[in-house]
């Protein structure tokens, strides 16, 4: 009888282990599936906003009317920032791709500057005609090689997990048509950099896109896999998985994966210094007993303790139990907004378990700031006078157009809604407004955090 019992339970434990198994796989399935019709979309929107370009290009050189080249020129830049989107949800991490991106922010920057300006008074030039040209000619070039792997892929039905998968093993033997296909698109754009040295497209350089502010000496991979073991909080570090980044990449990083149980992180170090970038942990969180001004105080003593100096807490959240706080640099009074660093913290235990440094290591440098041309007061009168205000700041911001420029920045609040305002400290233009909302916080790539009982 208890022969048959002990049978019965085992059979039914199996049957359980099965069907939890069974679920489990599909879930996994479900997610792979998921990130390979993003990656298929982001791709074929590429190829198709290439195609756009190109004739959006080609019908601009035919207009000869101020009235309607000004809106085909802005046409142009939305589409450029279209396929910047395409190109940065591709799995194109760990290969270079920097050249291709490069020559659509200088299209859109070059269109964009261009179109705001008073065209009646001051026409496109003989040079930024022949770049116009230029342009055609090689948007042409790059929408038939992009057609050509959209071919390849639809033809013999390549996934891009694949590729993902070929990148960061650096697997030689795996079919890497679309990483070829790829790379002959960014030699092609290579050639056409080298090429437009003497053109006034006014994108910026690609100097300006590297770590200014990294400093140290270069880490070994072991190095890593040890800073990442101090970072993710494990002893065994068997199950983690380091990649680097190809070579020609302009920040060289080495990027951290781990995954156990209920647990997952994912990190990028920089090579030059060991200095964490990114840092994401995804794990099960326990009943909240930290308020958030005590997860404040650990990103702030977490961000010292990475020598990141003279930080001001901006502003901060709370979500699901997890606390997210964004600071800024402050320099001699200034805020410096380029200068950023977003942390996200458990408020079960104040852990760190998000981090940004990207945009401080990529913008930090020493700057000469200059007193502003008018006084606080004159800026005001920019502002609309129903605005009440309640705070005001000297900062720099970045422009539209990316430029770094001084402010007077004024926090008021207009009827129920609270708004920024950055008006010009040397013209009294006015540069930027934002109207705050109640998240409004630079962590849209970082998952949620699962929770006990959900």
């Amino acid at each position: 009888m208890i022969r048959n019992i002990l049978i019965a339970i085992l059979a039914v434990g199996i049957v359980g282990m099965g069907v939890w198994g069974y679920k489990e796989h599909n879930e996994k399935n479900a997610i792979l599936i998921q990130a390979e019709n993003t990656y298929q979309r982001s791709f074929h929107e590429l190829s198709y906003h290439m195609d756009l370009l190109h004739d959006k290009i080609g019908t601009a050189l035919a207009m000869n009317s101020p009235t309607s080249l000004s809106p085909q020129l802005i046409e142009i830049w939305r589409i450029t920032s279209e396929a910047l989107s395409n190109v940065g949800q591709l799995p194109l991490t760990l290969l270079p791709f920097n050249k291709t991106e490069g020559f659509l922010s200088n299209i859109g920057d070059f269109t964009y500057r261009t179109a705001v300006r008073d065209l009646d008074t001051e026409p496109l030039s003989k040079k930024e005609m022949r770049t116009l040209r230029d342009l055609y000619g090689q948007a042409h070039d790059i929408k038939n090689e992009l057609r050509q792997v959209q071919h390849l892929v639809l033809d013999n039905n390549l996934r891009w997990m694949d590729v993902q998968l070929a990148l960061a093993t650096q697997d030689e033997q795996a079919d890497n048509t679309i990483i070829d296909g790829l790379k002959t698109v960014e030699k092609k754009v290579e050639g056409y950099a080298e090429g437009n040295d003497d053109s006034p497209l006014i994108g910026p350089n690609t100097e300006d896109h590297t770590f200014e502010n990294v400093k140290g000496k270069k880490i070994s991979e072991q190095e890593a896999l040890e800073q990442g073991q101090r970072i993710f909080h494990i002893k065994d570090t068997s199950k983690v998985k380091v990649t680097k980044t190809g070579d020609g990449a302009t920040n060289p990083l080495y990027s951290l994966s781990y995954e156990e149980n209920d647990k997952r992180a994912y990190m990028d170090i920089s090579e030059k210094g060991g200095h964490p970038i990114t840092l994401l942990v995804n794990r099960t969180m326990d009943e909240k007993k930290l308020s958030l001004n005590d997860g404040y105080e650990a990103a702030r003593k977490y961000i010292k303790k990475l020598g990141l100096d003279q930080m001001v807490l901006l502003q901060s959240a709370e979500y699901d139990d997890t606390g997210v706080y964004s600071f800024i640099y402050e320099d001699n009074g200034v805020r410096v907004y380029p200068d950023s660093v977003d942390v996200k913290v458990a408020l079960d235990n104040g852990d760190i378990i998000g981090l940004t440094t990207r945009n401080f290591y990529m913008n930090h440098k020493k700057r000469d700031i200059p007193q502003p041309e008018i006084s606080k007061e004159e800026a005001e009168r920019s502002l609309n006078p129903n605005l009440k205000i309640h705070e005001d700041f000297v900062a720099i911001v970045e422009n539209d157009l990316g430029k770094e420029v001084l402010v007077y920045e004024f926090l008021g609040t207009l009827d129920d809604d609270t708004y920024r305002i950055f008006i010009n400290a040397n013209d009294g233009k006015e540069e930027i407004v934002e109207k705050l909302g109640h998240a409004e916080m630079n962590f849209s790539a970082y998952k949620s955090v699962k929770r006990k009982g959900k």
